[in-house]
C-alpha cells in the first residue's frame, strides 16, 4: 500500500481513497477496508472483501462486527467500489448502512464510508443514508 500521510478529516480520507484507488474503473463490486490510528496513521495493509454486489441482509454485519471488535483501538475506514456512474444507488446505501452498523456495534469508530465508481469518489455521510 502507499504510504499515506495522516489521516485528520474527511477531505484527507477523501484524498487517501483517491490516491489508493486510481485510476478510477472497477470490473466488480468490493468492499475494501483501512485501518487509521488515533493519530490518524494508515495501517499498511488494505483488505479488499471481492463479490460485495448485493448488501447484506437485515443484521449481516455481525460477522464484519465480530472481526473489528478485534481492533478497538483503531478506526476504520471503508471504502465501496462498483463499475458505472457516481449516482448514489439503493445498494450504496444499504452497504453504508451495514457498515456503520457493524462498526457501532463493534464499538470502534467509524470513519466516513466512501463509493468508487468509473467515474468518481463520493462520500456516503451517515446522515443522508435514509432509506
Amino acid at each position: 500500500m502507499k504510504q499515506l500521510p495522516p489521516i485528520h478529516t474527511q477531505a484527507d480520507l477523501h484524498e487517501a481513497w483517491r490516491t489508493l484507488m486510481q485510476p478510477l474503473g472497477f470490473s466488480g463490486h468490493s468492499i475494501w477496508l483501512m485501518f487509521l490510528t488515533p493519530d490518524g496513521e494508515a495501517l499498511p495493509q488494505l483488505t479488499e472483501i471481492t463479490e460485495a454486489a448485493d448488501p447484506p441482509s437485515a443484521g449481516g454485519e455481525s460477522g464484519l462486527a465480530e472481526v473489528l471488535r478485534h481492533f478497538a483501538d483503531l478506526r476504520a475506514a471503508f471504502l465501496r467500489t462498483r463499475p458505472g456512474p457516481a449516482v448514489i444507488t439503493a445498494d450504496d446505501r444499504a452497504w453504508a448502512r451495514s457498515l456503520y452498523a457493524a462498526c457501532r456495534s463493534a464499538e470502534v469508530p467509524a470513519e466516513v464510508v466512501h463509493l468508487a465508481t468509473d467515474t468518481a469518489i463520493v462520500a456516503l455521510p451517515r446522515d443522508e443514508l435514509a432509506a
